[in-house]
């Protein structure tokens, strides 16, 4: 069995007396792009922060390509490529000197690819940083990441601040690079229509934990909507699974995960006049299992 590009088991984090992470388990499969989602403050951040061994956690670990995140911290920092949210650099510096200064943190720099990536992302070499718009200061913090040629990339919420047309502009320049290059690339972010695309894994973190994770067309082929006018006698509280449940007028909105046939004959028996099925996209997915409301499904 290949070993996972990412294995965290466990992982607890507080600052003080809040409790940030509690017991957060993951495996990212290599050559994967893995989407990390969950709502602002939920512990996405220091959850990366732990992995890149910038914190040391309160029990647990992160294996990141095969290392430890606190005990082979060099060893890690060597092999990836890491990307923050409004990635702060030298605004004096012209974009060709800070290529060149942060090269030489890499033995392995390739400098024949960094060229390269400056063409593609249309970086002007002789602009100083400060000059530069806020999409091309996310180009060169990526060119920046990548120049060793990492075999992983965590991006930490990437396009914060750029406009629509400039993020979806980024991230077709990101994706087309990085899957070229057979990169694994955990991708944090809390907009949902960005990872949707491209992500081949999905994690949602809510208060501390991942809720759920797996193959995001999976997750769209099990988890599904029901819409249907309930019998008088209608019992939901016997249906296993049911993530969200609304009342629509004399309809009910059910949302259930790991759904088979023998669920959906359950819930035609429930119903008056058959019901109707439909997928969910990320952004539904994540709502039903965030902020769904189980609510008092007897009396739905």
């Amino acid at each position: 069995m290949t070993e996972p590009a990412i294995k965290i088991e466990g992982l607890h984090f507080s600052y003080g007396k809040k409790h940030v992470l509690k017991g957060v388990d993951l495996e990212v499969p290599k050559g994967s792009i893995f989407g990390f989602i969950g709502r602002n403050g939920t512990g996405k951040t220091t959850t990366i922060k732990t992995m890149l061994g910038l914190q040391k956690p309160s029990s647990g670990k992160c294996i990141v390509g095969g290392f430890d995140s606190f005990t082979q911290t060099l060893e890690i920092r060597k092999r990836i490529g890491f990307m923050a949210e409004d990635q702060q650099m030298y605004g004096w510096m012209k974009v060709g000197r800070i290529i060149k200064w942060v090269a030489g943190f890499y033995p392995d720099w390739d400098y024949k690819f960094s060229a390269e990536l400056a063409e593609i992302l249309r970086l002007p070499m002789n602009v100083k940083v400060k000059a530069l718009s806020k999409g091309q200061n996310s180009s060169l913090a990526l060119l920046l990441a990548l120049g060793h040629r990492p075999d992983i990339v965590i991006l930490d919420d990437p396009t914060l601040g750029l406009d629509p047309i400039a993020r979806k502009d980024f991230l077709r320049h990101v994706i087309d690079l990085l899957q070229s290059n057979s990169v694994t690339v955990f991708f944090s972010s809390h907009l949902l229509y960005e990872i949707e695309p491209v992500a081949d894994y999905i994690a949602i973190l809510d208060n501390g934990v991942i809720i759920k994770a797996g193959k995001t067309e999976e997750l769209r082929e099990k988890i599904r909507r029901f819409i249907l006018k309930p019998k008088p006698d209608a019992d939901f509280g016997r249906l296993a699974s049911v993530l969200d449940i609304l009342k629509l007028a004399d309809n009910i909105s059910l949302a259930i995960e790991d759904c088979d046939e023998s669920k959906k004959a359950e819930i035609k028996t429930m119903s008056s006049n058959g019901y109707q099925e439909t997928a969910l996209n990320l952004d539904e997915i994540f709502e039903a299992y965030v902020i769904g409301n189980r609510g008092d499904l007897h009396r739905a």
